[in-house]
């Protein structure tokens, strides 16, 4: 058995990206973690920062609670992630608590800061969290850097309209209904949405993006990693390798 995190910006973010892989993961017997940065504090336009977050945060645990998984928030706040060395500290500790052998992250190239910040700051705690002198909280430091893998951009696409690169793509087919599912139970994201962006095709999105990233392997549904090779970093394939 495996350990694997995936950590995103938001809540939800990992539900649109990897949830069927973590779905895959779990059935397999793996144990799954799925973190957010923050709780989603500025989703509502009409609720205070803090009642959002109880929200958004108990709809992120009955999302994971559908696959038998943990759920984690690093409790940053958002548009406030940013890529110094108490935040790094902080998701180094995360990283140490959890203890992942895989971690997934956010793309290094997306369309806004939390994105792209989460991204930089998980790929340095994982270099950082088997360092001893490095110093965070109560847990230990790790045995070693974990694998790490980037997620697709939100729509499979980079801001400047290029389509994303993968290493390869997952065939969530088989779990789809259930990555649906677990995006539902975020659904007051779906009403920010409506309100803040003009748009109510949260589900429909996610559902256009896994089939289009599918269909370039030739699977109907697929979600789509590149995996981190720095000096370093494992480059052997076990994300792929335990996922076949």
């Amino acid at each position: 058995m495996f350990r694997i995190l995936a950590i995103h910006a938001h809540p939800d973010d990992v539900e649109i990206l990897a949830g069927g892989t973590m779905a895959l993961l779990r059935a397999a017997g793996h144990s799954v973690t799925i973190a957010s940065m923050t709780a989603g504090d500025c989703g509502s336009a009409e609720l205070s920062a803090e009642q959002i977050s109880d929200i958004r945060r108990k709809e992120a645990r009955a999302s994971a609670d559908l696959i038998g998984a943990e759920c984690h928030c690093c409790e940053f706040r958002d548009l406030t992630i940013f890529n110094d060395d108490p935040s790094r500290r902080r998701v180094t500790e995360a990283l140490r608590l959890k203890r992942p052998d895989i971690v997934l992250t956010a793309s290094p190239v997306d369309y806004m800061a939390d994105h792209e910040t989460t991204s930089a700051l998980v790929k340095d705690a994982c270099f950082a969290a088997p360092a001893a002198n490095y110093q965070t909280g109560s847990a230990k430091p790790l045995p070693a850097i974990p694998h790490l893998y980037y997620m697709d951009p939100l729509t499979g696409r980079y801001p400047d309209g290029s389509d994303a690169f993968r290493d390869f793509c997952v065939d969530v087919g088989s779990v789809f209904p259930t990555k649906r599912a677990m995006l539902e139970k975020h659904a007051s994201q779906r009403d920010w949405l409506r309100k803040h962006h003009g748009m109510d095709d949260y589900i429909l999105q996610m559902e256009q993006s896994t089939r289009a990233a599918g269909k370039l392997f030739g699977f109907e549904f697929g979600e789509g990693f590149r995996q981190y090779k720095g000096h370093a970093y494992p480059e052997t394939p076990l994300l792929q390798e335990i996922l076949k």
